[in-house]
């Protein structure tokens, strides 16, 4: 979450592509995308050079070759001359970054890449970008992400089109309460910007960094094999591959797909561990729903929607941590109780977490949860574990100032993971707790109700009032004190 001087930079640039002849905010977005990247190419480069440097070695896959140093953002941005700076990147450095992620230019970025397009206008804008974005740090391991994330709410339409960022904290939470091992095959059908699967990619590198790179065909299976992710928006397409490639992932599935539709109906049973947050628009139309998806859940919903989708894709023993409505929980329609009937006693629901409604602001004030459940298609749940997030370390309102990360009543997210990990200790809690288990059997007898609060107890305070006949008196002791009050009033207007 960027704050402060970041966001009064990232106005400034915003208005300088406003002012400059770019009005249209995804295309403003995906330029000053595109910059980012460059800019951070260099960074990368930097660190491998300074690396090779102390260790008196070669530089270990450098970005940029010998006779490439002057398409660096550190080289280019020192060019005295606007017009040099601006054939420099449209001419050599644009067409550089488009052809990266293959030498033959047959990787997914590569890919999504081919029909990227330089439109920033004229040499003075892109000059007075490049010096603004120069004053921006980079060396934050998601900055782009965030300023896409800050940008995104200066969008009229980003309410219509359901494109909002996952905060990059809930994100880390997620990934780590599944603990990804290098054998996992991980999904995103809605990925957007690709921030669950550089998540997962980085949890994976901290965590199981000796396996990831102990021979080539582990490396293989890390850069190619692991990662997938859908969406239908070519703009994110592109985004979301700059983010994989510059976290180390060199050729992930990132693909063009609309993963609702019929024409995508055949995919199942592939991936190991799905982790999502999907749009959420509203309803679509039968017809171009697939067919597979209606026979699991028949309705036009699209968060019970991705939800069977979620089932279809998954093999059996698969996990999943994706965030839904919380009208997904206790929805009394037909598709809705039938769905969370599947959850509970064909497959095995694990947990979930209700965050507070103030998670998604300023993009959304709607209240979600985070639905953990794993694919059995035989059953499994025997106690469901839930828990209250009542704060996620920033404040709840449109502004979302970072609070004392340190403080349990602050941030709940430390208290989420440690009580999940050891969630078969949780039966000794009692309801009135954050994080409690509750049995399936009232689950069931309950409609499949998966609401927190119709399991959760609240103790409320006894309050001392004093005795009625005590009360009377003082009434009548004000009374007489008005009283006089008025008379003496009335005395001094004679």
């Amino acid at each position: 979450m960027i704050t402060g001087t970041i966001k009064s930079q990232v106005d400034a640039i915003w208005n300088a592509f406003w002012s400059g002849g770019i009005s249209n905010p995804m295309e403003v977005i995906e330029q000053m995308t595109y910059l980012l990247f460059i800019k951070r190419l260099d960074e990368l480069h930097t660190v491998r050079e300074k690396k090779a440097h102390r260790l008196k070695r070669p530089i270990e896959n450098p970005v940029f070759a010998p006779d490439q140093q002057h398409l660096r953002w550190s080289v280019f941005r020192q060019l005295g001359d606007p017009a040099t700076l601006y054939s420099t990147i449209a001419d050599e450095v644009f067409p550089f970054i488009k052809t990266m992620g293959g030498d033959r230019g047959d990787s997914t970025y590569a890919a999504h890449m081919k029909d990227a397009r330089f439109t920033i206008p004229n040499a003075a804008l892109l000059a007075k970008v490049v010096d603004m974005l120069d004053a921006i740090p980079m060396d934050d391991r998601d900055t782009k992400g965030d300023l896409y994330e800050y940008m995104l709410g200066k969008i009229a339409s980003a309410g219509q089109n359901g494109q909002f960022r996952t905060p990059r904290h809930i994100i880390k939470l997620m990934v780590e309460m599944m603990a990804p091992t290098p054998a996992d095959t991980i999904c995103d059908p809605a990925c957007g910007t690709a921030g669950f699967l550089v998540a997962a990619a980085e949890y994976l590198d901290t965590h199981h960094r000796e396996a990831i790179y102990k021979d080539a065909e582990a490396v293989k299976r890390f850069n190619h094999d692991t990662f997938h992710g859908f969406d239908f928006d070519s703009t994110m397409l592109r985004v979301g591959s700059m983010n994989m490639l510059l976290h180390g992932v060199e050729n992930p599935a990132i693909e063009n797909r609309d993963s609702l539709s019929e024409g995508h109906a055949g995919v199942a049973g592939q991936f190991s561990l799905i982790l999502a947050n999907p749009p959420f628009a509203g309803s679509l139309d039968y017809e171009s729903t697939a067919k597979d998806l209606q026979q699991i859940v028949k309705t036009k919903k699209t968060e019970l929607l991705f939800l069977a989708l979620f089932l279809r894709l998954l093999k059996p023993g698969g996990r999943a941590a994706v965030i839904v409505p919380d009208g997904v929980l206790f929805g009394s329609s037909k598709a809705h109780k039938a769905l969370r009937r599947m959850l509970v006693e064909e497959q095995k629901l694990d947990g979930i977490v209700s965050m507070p409604s103030g998670v998604f602001r300023p993009y959304a004030g709607v209240s979600t949860a985070i639905l953990l459940f794993t694919k059995t298609d035989s059953g499994g749940t025997d106690d469901v574990w839930f828990y209250d997030m009542q704060a996620d370390g920033f404040s709840l309102d449109d502004k979302r100032n970072a609070l004392a990360t340190d403080k349990h009543a602050s941030n709940n997210l430390p208290d989420v993971l440690k009580r999940w990990q050891n969630r078969d200790k949780e039966s000794a809690r009692g309801r009135t707790e954050q994080s409690f288990l509750v049995p399936k059997a009232e689950i069931a007898g309950n409609d499949y109700d998966l609401s927190i609060n119709r399991y959760k107890e609240v103790v409320h305070e006894a309050v001392d009032y004093d005795p009625p006949t005590k009360i009377l008196g003082e009434l009548k002791a004000l009374e007489t004190e008005i009283l006089q009050g008025m008379e003496e009033l009335e005395g001094m207007l004679q």
